[in-house]
């Protein structure tokens, strides 16, 4: 017990008497004192004592698919700060192949009592995949927001980037520089995002059934992208659009592998401008979602559920920016 005390202690920058009052129900305790008492008390993993468990924190969870693409690190930097400055403390989880499953952190998270929960690319983003957990968090009225395109019907507000306005800006840039061929690099078959890209690119470019040769679904490695995206140039592709800056450095890969060059004999454009892509050899042409704007917006809708204010489950899009670096040029004559 007297451990636990000074754990607590230390993490609230409190005395241990303070904590001692806060856990045995005492006055003398400011509220925001007490609340950072409790959120210590949840971060560090105790149980709260019975009496204070019908209580929410102020603790709110983050979950992400993965931390190795960066703009999920880059999309938690600026989730986390602004929860902070909102007087929240985020707990991060991030899922990983073989560990803990989406349904699980849920269940960790209603465990600590948190006041929401940001997600990001989860399995709601996968038509396919199991959406039964997140009823039990709608079941709670428990305070969601998503980050980037879903499936319909789950009732919770998302913030995305307009993925049909995406691809429209990568795809007039290449047909700018004089490629007819222009292929794409998507995720799975089942990924949200990725049918809503196609689906943009055929109603703008035309693409019907026999187009789907100018099409390669993947995982998100760079590895698989690079085997899709070595069929692709296989079969004539000059230009390339990917579904996130992973792919498009596979992509990259691929034509190097082949003996081609970036830009010269394939233009490679990727999506998200994640950190380091004007490092990269070429720098990359790519397709800047505003990740700054939307996680403040994602923070701000999340904490006016927590506050009581009226949230429509509607999805809120943001623009995207082509920001065009060394990796596209004219396609090459003859």
């Amino acid at each position: 017990m007297t451990k636990r005390l000074a754990e607590v202690a230390k993490k609230a920058g409190v005395s241990e008497a303070t904590v001692s009052r806060v856990l045995n129900g005492r006055s003398g305790v400011s509220e925001s004192t007490r609340a950072s008492v409790l959120t210590a008390l949840d971060v560090l993993g105790y149980e709260r004592p019975t009496k204070l468990r019908g209580e929410r924190g102020r603790l709110v969870g983050l979950v992400l698919p993965e931390l190795q693409n960066p703009i999920f690190p880059a999309l938690a930097e600026v989730v986390t700060a602004s929860l902070a400055q909102r007087g929240f403390t985020p707990a991060l989880c991030a899922r990983t192949i073989g560990g803990v499953p989406e349904r699980d952190y849920i269940e960790m998270l209603l465990d600590h009592q948190v006041s929401g929960v940001v997600f990001a690319g989860g399995s709601y983003a996968l038509a396919e995949a199991e959406h039964g957990h997140y009823r039990q968090l709608l079941d709670r009225r428990m305070p969601v927001v998503m980050v980037n395109a879903g499936v319909d019907g789950l009732g919770f507000p998302h913030i995305s980037t307009d993925d049909a306005v995406a691809v429209e800006q990568a795809y007039g840039h290449l047909r700018s520089l004089g490629h007819e061929r222009i292929g794409m690099v998507l995720g799975p078959e089942d990924h949200v995002p990725s049918r809503r890209k196609l689906s943009a690119v055929a109603r703008f470019a035309g693409w019907t059934a026999d187009d789907e040769w100018l099409v390669e679904r993947t995982s998100f490695s760079m590895e698989s992208a690079r085997l899709a995206a070595t069929r692709l140039i296989e079969r004539g592709v000059t230009g390339l659009i990917c579904a996130s800056d992973v792919l498009a450095l596979g992509s990259i890969r691929a034509a190097r592998r082949l003996g081609r060059d970036v830009p010269r004999d394939v233009s490679v454009v990727g999506y998200d401008d994640s950190a380091l892509m004007t490092c990269t050899d070429p720098p990359l042409t790519t397709v800047r979602q505003p990740i700054e704007m939307m996680g403040q917006a994602a923070v701000d809708l999340l904490v006016n559920q927590i506050e009581g204010s009226g949230v429509r489950p509607d999805e809120l899009l943001f623009e995207p920016e082509l920001v065009v670096r060394g990796s596209t040029a004219p396609v090459r004559a003859g």
